[in-house]
């Protein structure tokens, strides 16, 4: 499912609009990086939780090469299915 198809589903699953679905897909891609941004974790009962996590940093290797390289430390989103999706899949 892409976005258009997301938020088709959106408007049609709450009776409302494709422009109002949309305006509300929208802020929530920009809210919950902001409060991730802040060090905020984002939880949505029976769905999931999104948190940052750190990376260390760490040796790699370049493939085409062999050359050994430094992978700088890092934060990355995670997400954490909840109860409810699980279910929902199984």
């Amino acid at each position: 499912m892409n976005k258009q198809e997301l938020i088709d589903a959106l408007a049609k699953k709450v009776g409302s609009t494709k422009s109002v679905a949309e305006d509300f897909l929208n802020a929530f891609t920009e809210v919950v990086p902001a409060a991730l941004k802040k060090g905020d974790s984002v939880r949505i009962m029976n769905f999931g939780t999104w948190e940052v996590k750190k990376r260390p940093a760490s040796k790699g290797r370049n493939p085409r090469t062999g050359e050994t390289i430094k992978i700088p430390a890092c934060k990355q989103p995670k997400f954490t299915a909840g109860k409810g999706l699980k279910d929902a899949l199984n």
